[in-house]
């Protein structure tokens, strides 16, 4: 048996392609142009595109964003537990957004400037 036989020039390709029907292509709606748009879209991008590259940013972001939510709270009177309140971080858009931009700047200060983040954590 020559492995040679199976090349591309000797092989026969297939292709299974059903073009759509003018019916299911009818049946496919168009989003609008306003739904499309997200209003925080702009802004999640511009975190995103937050270089951190300097000792005094990263600590300065460490500092404003929170490693756990700060809203989850025990409602208490005498002891007895009243209410609940859930972390709401989750809820926020940004939430990702800001938890990423806050673990770059962890890590750039760990790694390239070689400090110690305990504080931090």
């Amino acid at each position: 048996m020559d492995v040679t036989y199976y090349t591309i020039k000797h092989l026969i390709l297939c292709d299974w392609f059903e073009s759509p029907s003018k019916d299911r292509v009818k049946a496919v709606k168009k989003i609008p142009f306003w739904k499309k748009l997200t209003p925080l879209k702009w802004l999640r991008v511009r975190i995103d595109q937050i270089q951190v590259s300097d000792p005094a940013l990263a600590h300065r972001i460490c500092q404003l964003i929170p490693a756990q939510c700060p809203f989850a709270r025990d409602l208490k009177w005498f002891g007895q537990t009243l209410v609940t309140i859930p972390p709401l971080c989750k809820i926020n858009p940004l939430y990702e957004e800001l938890m990423a931009l806050r673990w770059r700047a962890l890590c750039y200060l760990a790694d390239e400037c070689g400090q110690d983040i305990s504080a931090y954590c």
